[in-house]
């Protein structure tokens, strides 16, 4: 039970001793049960207050509850505290009631640490009408300023020259792979968001980027899985005033930076999204008494789309370095297709329906590092009756998305790095229902098409100029796949060589 607290400076011991003193004392005032109606998904029977909490491993319960799947079905319940969460497993009951069912499993469920830190505001953690207005304003303008198109493209490829530079610095010599891939995937967003992208020696840029990942792992922890059980009980614990202090900070920067382009904004010429925000917040404000074009909005939107876009797509990239690196013939495959297709000029994205190979290789490096296992939790928005079970309006629901890319009845062989998942018997590329790395529905990423992007052109332009290699000493058998602990799914710390291939 120790690991359950983590990163706590008293002692496992007495906490646990006041956290059951504290629990037994509520108990007496506050009965509960745990009795089920015959037409609720099934589950494990909980504990008084505990709920589930001793049967999860808090460390990765995706996992416990894939096998807890195996014995209650593909929907099921579970209790995390007093919290009653259903659980969708495998690609049909997931598909079924994100696309199907997308308006009663549409709602985001905001857990305590989340809630903390965006106070209900910006597009992640957020419901109701200011969450629509606020998504389809990101969406539109996103797209407005070249998501999916030939003017993303272009800062990419020239983010490529920036990320080819930072590799080359190194010398072939072992080197950690995170923060050039966070820095290069962080600019692409800044150069949407703000107008105008970040130099990687930019303190400010690296402490920005610093604090958005430590707090995507730190929200995975053990310790703030307890606290979103027993918020109250807890808020003490190290891992949430980290958290905390971390978006301070950051919604402080990311104030200083707004008030710059403030101060330089030129009506009906917008440099970027915020540019856009400030101009609509300000006609709004003459004409629309409740306007959800405030500061607030703005602020979280910037710093969800900034974690979001920088965390997941990194780490996606950071995975197939990895995997070029641990099955050096599948590599060789993906440079010979790159230099039979394109040779030695810039890689564009036009190329990708010539390079089946290769882009099979990154959509099965997406679908094996699972980045997002369990997604972000949903919420009831009614009651609905689903696959024969009743489920009440406000229930928490888990999409597990680990079960759908895992899901042993879509994929061949789900627990292996296989490429051949995405192709042919004649070698052609080929879609799959069961690939929703990016979840499905109204709550579906709504930076898909860009990290799409990213992903291609990152990938090949490295793998055009590099050869990844283990670090001298370290054979390709011993590069680790097992995953880092945290709310997304990152490599476990280790270093690559970039050999150059010119």
């Amino acid at each position: 039970m120790s690991l359950l607290f983590d990163y706590v400076t008293t002692s496992p011991t007495t906490i646990l001793g006041a956290v059951f003193l504290l629990l037994l004392l509520y108990v007496v005032s506050r009965s509960f049960s745990s009795e089920r109606s015959s037409n609720e998904p099934p589950g494990p029977r909980p504990l008084p207050l505990l709920g589930n909490l001793l049967q999860l491993d808090l460390k990765r319960p995706y996992k416990t509850l894939c096998e807890l799947s195996e014995k209650y079905g593909s929907v099921f319940t579970v209790y995390l505290g007093t919290d009653k969460v259903v659980v969708l497993a495998g690609y049909k009951a997931v598909k079924e009631a994100l696309v199907s069912c997308a308006e009663e499993f549409g709602d985001r469920h905001i857990s305590p640490i989340f809630h903390d830190i965006n106070q209900g505001h910006g597009i992640l953690f957020a419901n109701g009408e200011s969450w629509k207005e606020m998504r389809r304003f990101a969406l539109s303008t996103m797209r407005d300023f070249g998501m999916g198109k030939r003017l993303v493209e272009n800062k990419i490829l020239e983010e490529c020259q920036f990320l080819m530079q930072m590799m080359e610095q190194h010398k072939g010599k072992p080197f950690d792979t995170a923060c050039p891939m966070n820095y290069a995937t962080s600019n692409i967003i800044s150069s949407i968001v703000y107008g105008s992208r970040f130099e990687y020696d930019d303190p400010r840029f690296q402490k920005l980027v610093r604090r958005a990942n430590e707090n995507i792992r730190l929200a995975g922890s053990a310790s703030i899985q307890v606290y979103n059980m027993f918020p109250r009980l807890v808020r003490w614990i190290k891992n949430r005033q980290l958290i905390v202090t971390n978006a301070e900070n950051t919604i402080r920067d990311v104030k200083d930076l707004i008030l710059q382009l403030k101060e330089t904004l030129t009506p009906h010429s917008c440099r970027g999204l915020v540019d856009c925000f400030l101009d609509r917040k300000q006609k709004e404000e003459q004409t629309v008494k409740d306007t959800y074009y405030h500061e607030r909005n703005l602020i979280f939107m910037i710093t969800n789309l900034f974690a979001a876009g920088t965390d997941t797509t990194a780490s996606t990239l950071r995975w197939g370095l990895l995997l070029m690196a641990k099955y050096p013939h599948i590599q060789d495959q993906v440079q010979e297709e790159l230099s039979t297709v394109v040779g030695n000029r810039q890689v564009q994205i036009d190329d990708r329906k010539n390079l089946p190979y290769t882009d099979a290789v990154i959509h099965e490096t997406q679908r094996l590092a699972n980045i997002v296992p369990m997604a972000i939790p949903h919420k009831t928005s009614r009651n609905i009756t689903f696959q024969g079970y009743f489920i009440k309006q406000g229930t928490v629901v888990f999409p597990l998305l680990t079960s759908v890319l895992y899901d042993e009845s879509e994929w061949e062989s789900p627990h292996t790095f296989n490429p051949s998942h995405f192709l042919d018997k004649e070698g052609k590329f080929i879609r799959r229902d069961a690939f929703l790395p990016f979840s499905a529905g109204r709550r579906a990423c709504l930076g898909e098409s860009l990290a799409k992007m990213e992903l291609f052109l990152f990938f090949t332009t490295l793998l055009q100029r590099f050869r990844f290699t283990p670090a001298p000493g370290v054979a390709e058998d011993d590069l680790d796949l097992t995953s880092s602990v945290g709310f997304t799914l990152t490599p476990s710390p280790h270093e690559l060589c970039a050999v150059s291939r010119l």
